[in-house]
C-alpha cells in the first residue's frame, strides 16, 4: 500500500491542510494552531529490534511552535478501513517522539505533548475496532489495574456534522463534504467551491475511495483548468460519455463480425463442412456453430 500512503500524505502535509483539520476537530473550528507556527517534523521513527535498527513511518507529522518554543508534536493517521492494532501502532508512534525527547540534547530544558488524530475514511459502516490500548490486551483481572492504558484519538469523517464539515476552510472541507454526503445520500452533489490544491485533493479522494477518475480528470483537465469540483465531475461526465459511445463501437464492431461469422458458418455447412472445421475457421465453439446452424443441436455432420 505505498502508493497509497504517499498519496494520502500530500494534502495533508500542507500547513493550511493540516492546521485546519487540528482546529475544526481539536478546537470545534477556533482558529488555534496557525498554519505559519508548523513545521515539517520527519514522519520516520527508528528502533531496535532483534539487534537490528527498525523504521516506523507514520502518515503525517508536524511540530507546533510558538516562537522558538515547540508547543505540542501533533501526528495524522489515514484508515480507510479499522485496524484491530491502532492503539498499539499510536502508541509506537507517539513514544518514538518522546524517546527522541528524551535522547535530545536540549532535551531536559523543554518537553513538549504529543498528539496523533486517526481520521477514518469508511462511510459504510462506524469503526468497529478496539479504540484503546486495554482493548488490545488480554489482562488478568489482578494486573487490570496497573495496566497503564493509551487511547485512540479517532475522528470518523463520515460522521461529522454538517455543522462541523462548514468550519473547514481548506481543501479538506470538499473531502469531507463528500464522505458526508455519500453516508447519508449514496450519491455526491458537488457546489462551486475553489479547489486550491486541486491535484492533491482529488489524488486523496482518489485513493481513498478507490475512485480514480477523479485523479484522472485532474491529467485530462490540464490543458481547460480544474477550478472547483463541479468542473471536476464535468470532465468525469464527458470522459465517460466518450468511453461509452468508445465502447458503443467496439461492441458494434463485434456484432458486425459475428454476423459475418454466422454468415459463413451457415454457408459452408451448406456445403456439407463439419461443425467441427467450420468452429476452427469462425473461431468459435462447436457449441455456438450447432446454435447457428442447427438450433436443435441434432443433425450436426
Amino acid at each position: 500500500m505505498a502508493e497509497k500512503d504517499i498519496t494520502e500524505k500530500i494534502l495533508e502535509s500542507y500547513n493550511d491542510v493540516f492546521s485546519d483539520i487540528v482546529n475544526v476537530l481539536l478546537f470545534n473550528g477556533k482558529a488555534v494552531v496557525s498554519a505559519d507556527e508548523l513545521e515539517d517534523q520527519a514522519p520516520r521513527a527508528y528502533y531496535k529490534s532483534d539487534g537490528k535498527i527498525r523504521e516506523m513511518e507514520r502518515d503525517v507529522a508536524k511540530r507546533w511552535k510558538k516562537g522558538n518554543i515547540r508547543v505540542a508534536c501533533i501526528g495524522m493517521e489515514n484508515q480507510t478501513q479499522a485496524d484491530p492494532d491502532m492503539p498499539l501502532r499510536i502508541m509506537g508512534y507517539d513514544g518514538a517522539e518522546y524517546r527522541a525527547q528524551l535522547l535530545a540534547d536540549h532535551g531536559a530544558l523543554h518537553r513538549y505533548p504529543v498528539v496523533t488524530l486517526v481520521l477514518y475514511f469508511g462511510y459504510k459502516k462506524h469503526w468497529d475496532q478496539p479504540l484503546s490500548l486495554k482493548e488490545c490486551l488480554e489482562i488478568p483481572p489482578e494486573f487490570d489495574q496497573f495496566i497503564n492504558d493509551y487511547k485512540v484519538n479517532l475522528f470518523e469523517i463520515a460522521y461529522l456534522t454538517r455543522e462541523q464539515v462548514e468550519q473547514f476552510q481548506s481543501d479538506f472541507r470538499i473531502v469531507a463534504d463528500y464522505f458526508v454526503q455519500k453516508r447519508e445520500k449514496g450519491d455526491y452533489i458537488p457546489d462551486s467551491r475553489e479547489i486550491r490544491h486541486v491535484q492533491e485533493t482529488l489524488q486523496l479522494l482518489s485513493v481513498m475511495t478507490r475512485d480514480y477518475r477523479f485523479e484522472e480528470a485532474y491529467h485530462d483537465g490540464k490543458e481547460g483548468g480544474l477550478r472547483n469540483m463541479c468542473d471536476v465531475l464535468d470532465r468525469v461526465e464527458l470522459k465517460g460519455r466518450q468511453e461509452g459511445r468508445q465502447e458503443g463501437r467496439q461492441e458494434g464492431r463485434r456484432e458486425g463480425e459475428m454476423k459475418k461469422a454466422r454468415e459463413m458458418a451457415c454457408s459452408l455447412f451448406d456445403m456439407g463442412v463439419s461443425v467441427e472445421k467450420i468452429a476452427a475457421a469462425a473461431r468459435v465453439s462447436i457449441d455456438v456453430v450447432k446454435q447457428w446452424v442447427v438450433p436443435s443441436g441434432n443433425g450436426a455432420k
